[in-house]
Formats: structure tokens, sequence, C-alpha cells
């Protein structure tokens, strides 16, 4: 069967779906596993452009005062 390593993967997948996405862990859970994975990548992605906007924002408020 699947090792621990590998279910606290899949675990810690819908767990970002769920807390940052919004999905139910049962629309999660039904995902295939290849667009699972694409679907957890995008969203690591989103937040990762996201965090570099708002830093870049920040850095533009620091240099006009």
């Amino acid at each position: 069967g699947p090792t621990p390593e590998y279910m606290e993967n899949v675990y810690e997948q819908f767990f970002a779906l769920k807390y940052y996405g919004g999905w139910s862990f049962f629309e999660a859970y039904a995902l295939p596993v290849g667009l699972r994975n694409w679907f957890t990548r995008r969203l690591a992605k989103q937040l990762e452009d996201e965090s570099k906007a708002q830093k870049k924002a920040a850095n533009k408020m620091k240099v006009k005062r």
C-alpha cells in the first residue's frame, strides 16, 4: 500500500485545496490523482504570485514615504 510519506502528501494536498481553494474534502478526494496534482501545483503558483505582488506593492509604499 501507499507509504506514510505518500499519504501525508495526499493529506497536505487535501488540506491546501480545502483551506485555500474552498474545496470540500469529498471534491478533492474524488479528483483523479493527476488532476489533483495539477490543481495543487497551480494553487501553489497562484499563492506565490500573490505573495510576490504584495511584497512589490509594499516596497513601492516604502519608497514613496
